[in-house]
């Protein structure tokens, strides 16, 4: 039996979906392109960082949206920063840049590989980002998303790109 406070949090759990969703909608309607940055951090032992997010399923790269007035190298400081306490040292290679229309019409993604970094904290999970680990390439959590299995194949192994869909 669930109790009071649990009932609570799965209640705001909902809520910020709800908003989310709302959110995802309006900019849908209102621009016609949307562009975020994300990053491939890669460790000494060549596992890559990924995040599980409290407001969608699966694990991904962190990253964000380049809001107005914010370059896209900004914003993914920004975004390293917040969603895992990364600051990168050297210069992220640009990797490419996706359509991810699947999750939203005019939406790109600009890939950056991060090789040169240093962890300031580690953040505590919370509402926007439920977990973050390392993992081997072999070893990606159950519910990668295709795009970032596809992007550490590419990156990890060498494997051929496809496309620049995500």
């Amino acid at each position: 039996m669930e109790t009071a406070r649990e009932i609570d949090v799965r209640a705001r759990g909902v809520r910020r979906g709800l908003v989310t969703r709302l959110l995802q909608q309006y900019w849908r309607l209102t621009r016609g392109l949307t562009l975020g940055a994300q990053g491939v951090v890669i460790d000494a032992e060549r596992r890559v960082l990924l995040v599980r997010h409290g407001y969608r399923p699966g694990w991904h790269f962190p990253g964000g949206g380049v809001e107005k007035g914010e370059t896209i190298e900004e914003a993914l400081a920004k975004e390293l920063d917040e969603e895992a306490g990364v600051v990168a040292t050297e210069r992220p290679e640009l990797f490419g840049v996706y359509a991810h229309f699947e999750e939203f019409p005019g939406d790109h993604i600009a890939l950056f590989v991060v090789r040169h970094w240093r962890r300031v904290r580690t953040p505590e999970p919370n509402r926007e980002i439920a977990e973050q680990g390392f993992f081997a390439a072999d070893a990606l959590p159950e519910g990668t998303s295709r795009g970032t299995r596809r992007r550490v194949a590419e990156i990890l192994h060498g494997a051929v790109p496809r496309d620049a869909h995500w």
